[in-house]
């Protein structure tokens, strides 16, 4: 029986393509282990949404021919379709698999021969046009559950329609099916991913179904206590699905909405399809009916022609927003995008200045928004997730708890208080005999 090993760098999605490839191995006889414990196989999931995923995956194969010298390594994934050529010439590759081939690798590398040429099986991303059901499992208390790929958007600044191709979805009925497999495996929430959520329901390039049928539709299956919506584009996010979530049975009151940048013009260059006015809309909309509510932003800093007062721009309208916290990316040139051929270069030093400045605002949101749940009462889902004795959970609206390690608590659901913050900025939780804290 050979030996494979899995290493996912990236998304929730990525996540859930790995665990699911996974389990196709353990149907076909092999045994998974961890990436430690001297594997036949290594199977690398790679992203390439900053350089820095790129460098991270030539480091992981370094590592995996220490631990097994003789081990047949394969990488799939986003940087593996964009450079295929690139990743077979680092030391150690045996196979690179492309957006269309990587859910038939087992097939495709047959009983993994080692051979003397490094092999590529890289289509044209046009021939990445089936949906692949994915989902991840046994892997944290959390499911992730891919609902769409692809993406029709091509944002200035963004690789992922070349990595992943055009926007598809699986059909409600079979997601519908994968939650009701997941809800018997005793996991508690599932977190909805795709590369652009919102634009759920296109088979076979024509819309047939909407994002806000599948919401409804899965708010009704049994045996899953909480969903979560992992990020969707603003333009996306209806007054129909933000409505339902504020009365839903299961979806929580916690939302990831790509921002990129407060200023219009910025927003026009990256060719983003809203503005800054429709974006504050969808907040307060949000939290006229959901004052609890947790929102996420991801903003980039550093794209070229973002002047120090455009930057500005961006940080008066987010440190006016009421939102929750911040996912703050470093504009880095990708090639064939549009971006790249911008005038306007922003120094990496401002680049870095503007990232640190919107980090301490997120902070600053982040303790604000702790502030305003304070004493009230939410339920968190305790995961396998130690650290320095404690263990850590996530409440609905996404204030991360930790407690003193207790098994018995792990995937499990627990009412708490939250009743204050201590000077380090954590939130305490008092029980009989139980102190907790979030950070």
């Amino acid at each position: 029986m050979k030996k494979v090993a899995f290493y996912t760098l990236g998304c929730k999605l990525n996540y859930s393509e790995t665990s699911t490839i996974s389990r196709m191995f353990e149907a076909k006889g092999y045994q998974k282990v961890e990436f430690e414990q001297n594997p036949d196989i290594f199977i690398i999931n790679t992203c390439s949404v900053t350089e820095n995923a790129d460098k991270k995956c030539k480091k992981i194969v370094k590592e995996a021919k220490k631990i097994s010298p003789n081990s047949y390594v394969t990488i799939i994934g986003c940087y593996a379709q964009l450079k295929p050529q690139e990743i077979s010439e680092i030391e150690g590759v045996d196979a690179v698999l492309g957006a269309a081939e990587k859910f038939r690798l087992i097939e495709l590398l047959d009983g993994f021969a080692k051979e003397q040429e490094t092999k590529i099986l890289a289509s044209e991303i046009q021939e990445a046009n089936i949906f692949n059901n994915a989902y991840s499992i046994h892997d944290r208390t959390r499911t992730f559950l891919k609902v769409q790929d692809g993406c029709n958007y091509g944002c200035a600044f963004c690789t992922i329609p070349l990595a992943r191709g055009k926007s598809r979805s699986d059909s409600i009925n079979n997601i519908l099916d994968s939650a009701r497999e997941i809800a018997k495996t005793d996991v508690k929430e599932i977190v909805l991913t795709g590369v652009n959520i919102g634009d759920f329901g296109v088979h076979e390039g024509k819309r047939k179904e909407k994002f806000s049928d599948l919401v409804q539709a899965l708010d009704e299956i049994e045996g899953i206590d909480r969903i979560r919506i992992s990020s969707i584009e603003p333009n996306l996010l209806t007054n129909e699905v933000i409505e339902f979530v504020s009365q839903s049975k299961r979806f929580v009151p916690h939302f990831h909405i790509p921002l990129q940048s407060g200023s219009n013009t910025i927003l026009r260059k990256m060719g983003r399809r809203y503005l800054r006015e429709l974006y504050e809309d969808r907040v307060n909309k949000i939290k006229t009916l959901m004052p609890h509510c947790c929102i996420g932003v991801d903003v980039i800093v550093g794209f070229p022609g973002e002047t120090d007062e455009l930057f500005l721009e961006t940080y008066n309208f987010l440190n006016e927003l009421d939102i929750s916290y911040l996912h703050v990316f470093t504009y880095s040139e990708r090639a064939n995008t549009r971006a790249v051929e911008m005038e306007g270069v922003v120094p990496m030093r401002k680049r870095n200045e503007r990232s640190k400045m919107l980090r301490i605002l997120s902070e600053k949101k982040r303790r604000k928004f702790y502030e305003e749940n304070l004493g009230k009462t939410f339920t968190v889902l305790f995961e396998e997730d130690i650290e320095d004795g404690k263990m850590h959970g996530f409440t609905e609206n996404y204030i991360r708890v930790a407690a003193k390690y207790d098994p018995v608590l792990i995937n499990e659901l627990k009412t708490l208080k939250l009743s204050g913050i201590n000077e380090k900025g954590n939130v305490e939780v008092i029980e009989p005999d139980m102190v907790y804290e979030t950070h």
